[in-house]
Formats: C-alpha cells, structure tokens, sequence
C-alpha cells in the first residue's frame, strides 16, 4: 500500500479493520506525523519555519497567511486540507484519517479536537473504524475546548461557542453552544458585516 491508496481507502468512507494493510499502513503514517509533530512543538519557529513544518506534516504546501500556534497534535497529518487565512490556536488535536477540510479564514481556538474516526458499535468488531470527513465552511470560528465528530459539516460564518460537543452539521451563519451542541441563535446581517 502507498499514500494514495491509503487516503482513497480513508475518503471511500469505507471501514478499517484492526490488522488489515489499512490498518497497519496508517500506524506507518502516524510515525511521521509524530516525528513533524515533535519537531513542531519541541522548541521555538518562526512563522515561515512553522509553514514549512506543518507543510511537510500535511504533505502540500500552505498559503503564507496560514497561522499556527503550537503545540498541535495529529496522528496522521496527510489528510488535512487548509485554506488561506486560517488560523489554529495552541493545544488542538486532530484526528484526521477521515479527512479535515478547512476553508478560508476559519479560526480554530485552543484545545479544539477535531475527530474523524468511529469504532464499530459490535464489541466483537471494536477495532474496527470508519471514516467520515470533517469540512470546516468559511469564516467560522470555533471557540476554546470544542469538540467536532465525525461527518460534521460547519457552514459559512458559524461559530462554535467553547467547550461545544459537535454531533451534527452546523447551519450557516449560526451560533451553536453546549453537549451536544445546539443552536442558540441565528447571527444577524449587521452583525456579519
């Protein structure tokens, strides 16, 4: 197996069985992504070393607005995909096997868990996981400790209040809040210009 045939498993959306070529290429992957990682929060960079770094983890290169403040976690880095002017705030974790897609000027706060990988239900089939895509719209904002699951979808100029539980898609231009995270109020014209 190599990388392509990886990530099309990974973006099929089909499952991973424990053991399987899948399986055991992604714990390949995830030594890089430590070794990237480590280098990313083991002592100072500047902005410019931080692109190249975080470039190499995701394997293409980011826009030169792309802003990190690390520590940043993930255990396989390749399957993020990164717009212009995002920002990503210290101390996030993501899982991104099933794919992140962030898009232009989105924020994402401190702590944020972005997670793309399910167990199965079966306890007899644990170590199985499925995949489901993230995708993080335009301008959203995601607040401090928030927690997005697999499959979610955040549109356009949302924001996700802090220490947010994301279980299911998000509408455009809303605020959503709380475990799990429901809407609390549409996000005014004036307030989006």
């Amino acid at each position: 197996m190599d990388l392509q045939g990886f990530l099309e498993h990974l973006n099929s959306g089909k499952p991973v069985k424990g053991g399987s070529e899948v399986h055991l290429f992604m714990h390949h992957v995830s030594q890089e992504a430590l070794r990237i990682t480590s280098e990313i929060n083991g002592r100072y960079h500047t902005p410019d070393e931080l692109r190249a770094l975080f470039s190499q983890l995701i394997g293409t290169p980011v826009d030169e607005t792309f802003g990190l403040f690390p520590p940043f976690y993930t255990d396989c880095g390749k399957n993020i995909h990164i717009g212009t002017h995002v920002f990503i705030n210290m101390g996030c974790k993501f899982q991104d096997q099933g794919g992140i897609f962030i898009a232009d000027g989105a924020l994402i706060g401190h702590n944020v868990v972005l997670a793309t990988l399910n167990h199965a239900m079966s306890p007899d089939d644990r170590g199985t996981m499925i995949p489901k895509p993230i995708h993080i719209e335009r301008n959203v904002w995601i607040g401090s400790n928030a927690t997005v699951l697999p499959g979610v979808t955040i549109g356009d100029g949302a924001i996700i209040a802090a220490g947010a539980v994301v279980t299911k898609d998000v509408p455009e231009n809303t605020i959503v809040g709380g475990v799990p995270a429901k809407i609390i109020r549409s996000i005014d014209e004036e307030e989006t210009q």
